[in-house]
């Protein structure tokens, strides 16, 4: 099979992340911090250990503000759900998943929609021309799981900082493919996968919180400290991680993180940006097909195919060439509906570290085949 659904969820793992899952299951797989032997406690040094990889990765100053998630969705709704209430207002972009709609809706708090160019870029500006007086959160993608275009985080960070209004980060797309700094950007909460480009196994995710920002908690339960109270600890991270750790995924995850940092950032970006422009240039050849974002983008490439829905391009992918992609609108209606594609949605090419040229060529001239 061809796999350019990457976007979803990386398939191909780096061998060290499936050796070390198979070492913890072996090993080590024990309840880290529920116990006081000494399986627990080297489960609770993996798991800070990961802290510290990515707390480097994001440029955090303290390990401890990395609180651990099943996947970004958890992470989005941990932030908004703990911001917003029915009396404040919220601004997000025109380009959200539902992981940051939804929760938002859900708050009753109001919101008003960035619009964003015809690449599905959003500009500080339009971020700025939206501020209230009751504004409590700025939440914006990094880059759009639709079109891949990056959005200009550090802009809009100066934005949130001019105006002392916390700034969440949806980087679902953009950890482990994009330099991020949280304290240069300005960001206060960045929710993260690890399942995708920090090529973790499914399961794990996280939320960085920068030191001033007050969450509520979104679960409360044991956390193998303060048993004694009936309150939820209210200190980092433990105010978050109700409940049994996934310490075998976040093992997993942090050779995922290991093996990042060794390719480096850039490294990796200069591999899926020449990927990515053979796939524009290829698919942009085919008559009846358009390509749709910008030249900024990550290793996300849609399309349409003019008199065709996008799943039914997507499912003879899958049918006659073993081609995995997806169709639709990849749970992210609102971004379709600013770019103008709600009623076809697109097929979405997505590439990792792990595809090859030969791949992209092949996925070409199925297309090629299917028009």
């Amino acid at each position: 099979m061809i796999y350019l659904d990457n976007a979803a969820t990386t398939l191909i793992k780096p061998y060290s992340v499936k050796r070390e899952c198979a070492r913890c299951l072996k090993h080590y797989c024990a309840n880290s911090g529920r116990g006081g032997h000494q399986k627990s406690f080297f489960a609770s040094e993996k798991i800070y250990e990961c802290r510290e990889n990515l707390a480097t990765l994001f440029g955090a100053s303290n390990p401890i503000q990395i609180v651990f998630t099943l996947n970004t969705t958890h992470a989005l709704n941990i932030a908004i759900q703990g911001i917003l209430t029915p009396s404040s207002h919220a601004i997000i972009s025109g380009m959200e998943h539902n992981s940051v709609l939804r929760p938002v809706v859900q708050s009753g708090a109001q919101y008003s929609i960035a619009t964003p160019d015809e690449n599905g870029q959003v500009s500080a500006k339009a971020i700025e021309s939206l501020i209230q007086d009751n504004t409590a959160l700025i939440a914006v993608t990094h880059a759009s799981n639709v079109v891949g275009t990056i959005n200009p985080i550090f802009e809009i960070g100066l934005v949130a900082k001019k105006y002392n209004i916390p700034f969440l980060v949806d980087a679902a797309q953009t950890a482990g493919v994009i330099p991020i700094d949280v304290e240069e950007d300005n960001i206060s909460l960045l929710a993260f996968a690890g399942h995708k480009m920090l090529y973790g196994p499914t399961g794990t995710g996280g939320l960085y919180i920068s030191s001033g920002i007050e969450l509520k908690p979104l679960l409360t339960g044991g956390t193998g400290s303060l048993s004694e109270s009936e309150f939820q600890p209210d200190f980092m991270p433990d105010k978050f991680e109700s409940g049994t750790m996934n310490i075998l995924g976040i093992s997993g995850l942090n050779e995922g993180v290991k093996f990042v940092t060794k390719l480096t950032l850039s490294q990796i970006q200069k591999d899926e940006n020449t990927l990515v422009e053979k796939l524009v240039e290829g698919l942009s050849n085919i008559p009846k097909v358009r390509v749709l974002g910008s030249k900024n983008r990550v290793g996300v490439v849609s399309f349409s195919v003019e008199g065709r829905d996008s799943i039914e391009i997507a499912n003879e992918l899958d049918r006659r060439f073993n081609i995995a992609c997806r169709g639709g609108l990849h749970c992210a209606a609102l971004a379709h509906k600013s770019l103008g594609t709600i009623e076809h949605g697109l097929t979405r090419f997505s590439v990792s570290h792990f595809t090859t040229e030969n791949e992209i060529d092949k996925a070409i001239e199925a297309l090629k085949k299917i028009v």
